[in-house]
């Protein structure tokens, strides 16, 4: 009688095995499906990275898509930053994001018209609290990102990755095949060095470049309006050049992003032109040119 009930016992285990790994491959084949749809109804994917932080990379990722649905184009910015959300604060997102009821999708925070945005730190009541998450979890996160937001139609898809060469930029490239990268450096070395670990991640994944934007690249002053090359000038363009790859353009340092970072305007939303503004454009305008958009 026991060897019976422990056969009946291995049995039920077996069961219950079986029915949990079946449960598992249907929802990853559920989640493949909804990815590869969303992506479908999306015609360029911008994947922004650097090669450290603080290079102002979430600033240009804001202002891109900014500037991108500025001109009309359907833009989502998708930040997968999962330390370090910075995104929510720069579009000054405070509630948390809404689910669609018929479809049980994730909506996006809607900016303007043109522009919807999805941060992990729209997913969290507390705001000061630390995600502490492995690999696994980062990697699931960033694909209901892309499978599980209504994302839409978009022209653009801005994705906005933390420094470095880590889960969450390789679970963008492996899941997103056709996102083009562009990394943002400043001139001095010590983040070149660290951008060329950038380009050889690329080269790596086979991702396309779209090519290299240096930031922070001078200061002018206010009172007296002489240039001066905070970190240097000229480093991510030699850069550029060595490695065969297109040089988007310099921005200058301009404080006014960092104060409309903490407004929660993105500076390129502004009307008044200015240094950042004019360089920024520019900027725009070469990545179109890449894209031939």
């Amino acid at each position: 009688m026991i060897h019976k009930n422990v056969d009946q016992a291995k049995k039920a285990s077996s069961c219950s095995s079986k029915t949990t790994q079946n449960d598992a491959d249907k929802q990853r084949m559920e989640m493949e499906a909804m990815i590869k749809d969303n992506l479908a109804r999306i015609k360029h994917k911008i994947f922004v990275l650097s090669g450290k932080g603080g290079v102002g990379k979430s600033s240009v990722s804001a202002n891109l898509a900014a500037t991108l649905a500025k001109k009309g184009y359907k833009t989502g910015l998708m930040d997968v930053d999962v330390h370090g959300p910075s995104i929510a604060q720069m579009f000054n997102i405070t509630e948390l994001l809404d689910i669609a009821p018929d479809t049980k999708q994730l909506l996006p925070k809607r900016i303007n018209e043109n522009l919807t945005v999805v941060s992990v730190q729209a997913l969290m009541q507390d705001k000061d609290q630390a995600v502490i998450w492995r690999g696994p979890a980062k990697t699931g996160i960033i694909k209901q990102f892309i499978g599980s937001v209504a994302w839409g139609n978009l022209d653009f898809l801005v994705i906005d990755a933390p420094p470095g060469t880590g889960d969450e930029p390789l679970t963008v490239v492996q899941t997103i095949p056709d996102a083009r990268g562009i990394i943002v450096t400043t001139p001095q070395e010590v983040a070149l060095a660290d951008v060329r670990k950038s380009i050889s991640f690329c080269k790596t994944v086979k991702m396309e470049t779209l090519g290299i934007i240096e930031n922070m690249a001078g200061y002018t002053c206010p009172h007296c309006n002489k240039h001066i090359d905070l970190f240097k000038s000229g480093g991510g363009e030699k850069t550029a050049k060595a490695q065969d790859l297109n040089f988007l353009g310099s921005i200058p340092f301009d404080t006014r992003v960092v104060e409309s970072g903490d407004d929660g305007v993105p500076v390129m939303m502004y009307e008044a032109p200015g240094p950042f503004k004019d360089a920024f454009e520019k900027v725009v305008e070469n990545i179109l040119k890449q894209l031939e958009v």
